[in-house]
């Protein structure tokens, strides 16, 4: 491989880093042009942690040989079980503790195979293997994102040579920093939407950032809570209590994202969520959908938790309609991207009533004058009602248990 060569695909992947490229691209084409320049790579493997409630990281493959393997492989936590006895055998392990930042072995010419990749290598007829750790600094690390592993294996009868490693020493790190630029932006991504919402988490990385810049929009607003929750803490063992707003906000979130929602908040026990479509009735219409979800979801966790001999609750839910303000609220640099107005307000109200009228449900009239009419006739009164704080009484409705 000749010195332009190198040169030009390092220049091409710092390009592909900046445009965005995936890291399952720029694998491939990182490997494709190197093959094309005369560096013979037969397998390639990337892999970098991240920062994500899930997955640890994710290993990215590229191999010649037409056998079918999947481009990227999220992993869980490599610190326990298999996980953690397949990674202490890797050579990039190995590195790790030893300080070390390149392993080689010339499997093909005596050298051992003493580790198991390598060995699969050897075993799949490779010659050479060669692997690299590149470390972030510790200023620079997210999460568990603290460097960049990558192992590169050839069939060539003569090895990569002196000359494939020297080029490999210099593009691996160029194409180590482009996945590093793709990695953050899914963290970033990863980020708000665990943390905003996924609407307000795209509207936040396309630029919404500016305090005080808010929408004007009608939307369905969902305000839910937990029966009984101030005395199940006081009942409760303490370390009770973070798995049972686990469980019963993974019920609630699930059913509403299912059905098109988009979760806002999280306030202690209550979530605070919002249903958009062009058509008010749809809107109105996929609530209700995730409110039977909900049901469902609360139902089969409850069956579990009482096996398990824990506590047991339901769910409160006030579901209304109307204009709110969908943006930035707060400090110059404390911001919340939420609705506001008087309707988020109203909701709110509409469910601290399920607990006077012993209701689950309670609708507001603009969300029922919003249904269509086969499901209006779902509903039923339960009466009218001044809600605190709002200016004018209005019915209420849940529905109709002998329509469900």
């Amino acid at each position: 491989m000749n010195p332009a060569d190198i040169d030009r695909i390092a220049d091409w992947v710092t390009r592909r880093g900046l445009e965005g490229a995936g890291e399952a691209d720029l694998l491939r084409e990182f490997c494709e042009e190197c093959n094309a320049a005369d560096l013979p790579i037969g397998r390639a493997l990337v892999v970098i942690d991240t920062l994500h409630p899930v997955h640890e990281g994710t290993v990215f493959r590229w191999r010649n040989d037409d056998v079918e393997e999947a481009a990227a492989t999220t992993y869980g936590r490599t610190t326990e079980g298999t996980s953690a006895e397949n990674w202490r055998r890797s050579p990039f392990y190995h590195l790790l503790q030893t300080s070390g930042e390149e392993l080689r072995r010339r499997i093909g010419f005596g050298e051992p195979a003493d580790f198991p990749v390598i060995e699969e290598m050897k075993e799949l007829g490779h010659t050479d293997y060669v692997a690299f750790v590149y470390r972030f600094a510790s200023d620079a690390t997210i999460g568990e994102m603290d460097c960049v592993y990558s192992g590169w294996s050839t069939r060539n009868a003569a090895g990569f040579g002196d000359a494939g490693i020297a080029a490999l020493r210099r593009l691996a790190p160029a194409l180590g920093l482009a996945m590093k630029s793709a990695a953050l932006a899914k963290v970033a991504d990863t980020l708000v939407e665990v943390y905003l919402g996924r609407d307000a988490g795209r509207r936040v990385i396309k630029g919404r950032i500016q305090r005080g810049v808010a929408d004007r929009i009608d939307a369905v607003l969902w305000f839910s809570d937990l029966r009984g929750f101030t005395a199940i803490t006081d009942t409760a063992a303490p370390d009770e209590i973070i798995p049972l707003l686990n469980d019963y906000a993974g019920a609630v979130i699930t059913a509403i994202h299912e059905a098109g929602g988009d979760v806002l908040k999280l306030i202690g026990d209550g979530t605070l969520a919002i249903f958009r479509a062009d058509d008010p009735a749809l809107a109105c219409a996929n609530a209700l959908k995730a409110e039977a979800a909900m049901r469902r979801n609360v139902q089969a966790l409850n069956e579990r938790r009482a096996m398990e001999a824990r506590p047991t609750t339901t769910v409160y839910l006030g579901l209304h309609v109307g204009e709110v303000f969908y943006g930035n609220i707060g400090s110059v640099d404390r911001l919340d991207f939420t609705v506001v107005g008087p309707a988020v307000n109203e909701t709110s109200r509409i469910a601290s009533m399920c607990r006077s009228v012993d209701r689950p449900l309670l609708i507001s009239s603009a969300f029922a004058d919003a249904l269509p009419a086969e499901k209006r006739r779902k509903l039923v009164s339960v009466g009218r009602f001044a809600l605190r704080g709002v200016g004018r009484a209005q019915d209420l409705f849940t529905l109709d248990p002998e329509l469900v």
